[in-house]
């Protein structure tokens, strides 16, 4: 069963999402929500899908990142991203105990944000302690675009979506991205949408 993906505007996404206890884990329900969540995010198709998306306030997110997924990247754009194939797993309750002091910037989307792109800056490296499907703990050290898919469920499951932390004059149609954007890199981007408020004099 595929499950309907709220869009921004929806309450449920700005909400801060409830903690499971060990019995709501490992419960019929949640089983079945998690099957759910797995099949949608496959047929949307994303990396990563967070409840509050699917309408439910809970801090439970699904996560994989297919290699199908990075054919459109080449060499120099997936070592840059430091993009490598995720396979399925599920985070329950999840939390950052660490992150790298370094950033980096790269166009990111979102199921809940359809049609849209735009750079957002994201730790380069994050630990996050989670349970897992079974209720068990997990500790994860992640890096580059693994980092940043962690890092953007977990947001999901505080209420804060990708335009809360985006480069704003960068926001861009998929469609516009694919025309002006994607091969280029991220410091040209920025250099060519730099705003003219930036600049001496520019005012009304």
């Amino acid at each position: 069963m595929r499950l309907q993906i709220a869009q921004i505007g929806e309450e449920v996404l700005r909400l801060p999402a409830n903690e499971l206890s060990r019995e709501q884990i490992l419960s019929a329900k949640t089983q079945e929500l998690i099957e759910q969540m797995r099949d949608t995010m496959r047929n949307a198709p994303g990396v990563g899908l967070a409840a509050p998306q699917v309408g439910i306030p809970l801090k439970l997110a699904v996560i994989e990142d297919h290699e199908e997924y990075q054919k459109k990247l080449t060499p120099t754009q997936l070592f840059e991203r430091q993009r490598q194939p995720v396979p399925f797993h599920v985070i329950i309750n999840p939390r950052i105990v660490s992150s790298d002091n370094s950033s980096l910037e790269f166009f990111e989307g979102c199921l809940s944000v359809t049609g849209y792109s735009a750079i957002v800056p994201r730790a380069r490296a994050v630990t996050v302690e989670y349970l897992n499907e079974h209720a068990e703990s997990k500790r994860v050290e992640a890096v580059g675009w693994y980092a940043r898919i962690l890092q953007h469920e977990i947001d999901h499951l505080a209420g804060v979506l990708y335009v809360d932390r985006m480069r704003t004059r960068t926001l861009t149609t998929f469609e516009n991205f694919e025309r002006f954007w994607k091969d280029l890199p991220v410091s040209e981007v920025l250099a060519k949408l730099k705003s003219g408020l930036d600049k001496p004099g520019a005012q009304g």
